[in-house]
């Protein structure tokens, strides 16, 4: 009786280790074997990953730096017939596509922060902003403080929304803060008065004002609120594959091949409507990639 115990424990054993050992299989080790390249894009994080309307397909400056990672991977992997998936992701469940596996690779505007390393891994920002305020072009609303009493809208799962909740505690303002599903639905709040103001990165605010009906209807406005390096997210524990990504990274920026990318979407026509953002590289990321890493201070 001890005998078939000890069997049927180790075979479960066994099992279970095998079962281990399939879960923690890299990206490079799965496309090798005629896996699929996942790519997580964002639907309206302009201009980073967003869709284009006349396309209908994904595009945008982190959708480049990705694409570049895809050919690497199909170089290192040998399969030059590597086939690549396209999943849509939120800022609610972008983390939680690249924890599942779900996703190998997410490409959009998330900010590499120490808590979100618990749970994922980043590579060399890609862009460095903060959190400002969108509100109508006619608002008398200039800085944070003027929110007193008033409605703010941000998107779920950002680090602003987070931002702005903890300064509405601690400063007792009396905002009341709400959670849209998407960047394009809250800017859509802010137009039709169901919101204040729009709390989010300055650079997405610009992009998004710039796509709509009537892009001077909007401004932004206010100081930074917070500090965000913006990085591609991938999976935590596959060192393999964050070692190539990352050194492709900063063979991007050290050789300035990353620039003429950078000026393709801030400072030249971006579809759909041909927009340009008029946004240099800022001192903050030049004075950033002059050491390009992974490693952020936040």
């Amino acid at each position: 009786m001890k005998i078939q115990h000890w069997v049927w424990a180790w075979g479960l054993a066994a099992l279970c280790c095998a079962v281990g050992a399939s879960a923690q299989t890299s990206v490079l080790e799965r496309v090798a074997g005629g896996g699929k390249l996942v790519i997580a894009y964002r639907e309206s994080s302009v201009p980073f990953s967003y869709i284009d309307s006349q396309s209908g397909k994904p595009v945008g400056y982190a959708m480049d730096l990705c694409l570049r990672m895809a050919e690497l991977v199909r170089k290192k992997t040998g399969k030059k017939d590597m086939e690549i998936d396209l999943v849509p992701a939120t800022s609610a469940n972008r983390m939680a596509l690249i924890e599942q596996g779900k996703a190998d690779i997410e490409c959009g505007s998330t900010t590499n922060n120490a808590e979100r390393r618990q749970r994922v891994a980043f590579t060399v920002p890609h862009f460095i902003t903060g959190a400002r305020l969108l509100v109508k072009a006619s608002s008398s609303i200039d800085k944070v403080e003027d929110l007193n009493g008033k409605k703010l809208v941000s998107t779920k799962g950002t680090t602003p929304l987070k931002a702005a909740d903890q300064a509405n505690r601690e400063r007792l303002m009396g905002i009341t803060i709400v959670e849209a599903p998407d960047h394009a639905k809250a800017v859509e709040m802010v137009e039709k008065g169901e919101a204040d103001a729009f709390v989010m990165d300055d650079v997405l605010l610009y992009g998004l004002a710039a796509g709509r009906p009537d892009p001077k209807a909007l401004k932004v406005v206010g100081r930074f609120m917070t500090t965000e390096p913006l990085a591609i997210m991938l999976p935590k524990n596959d060192p393999e594959f964050k070692k190539l990504v990352d050194e492709e990274m900063r063979r991007l920026i050290t050789s300035r091949e990353i620039y003429p990318i950078y000026d393709k979407w801030f400072n030249k026509p971006i579809p759909p409507n041909n927009t340009v953002l008029n946004l240099p590289v800022s001192y903050l990321l030049r004075d950033f990639w002059k050491y390009p890493t992974d490693q952020v201070p936040f």
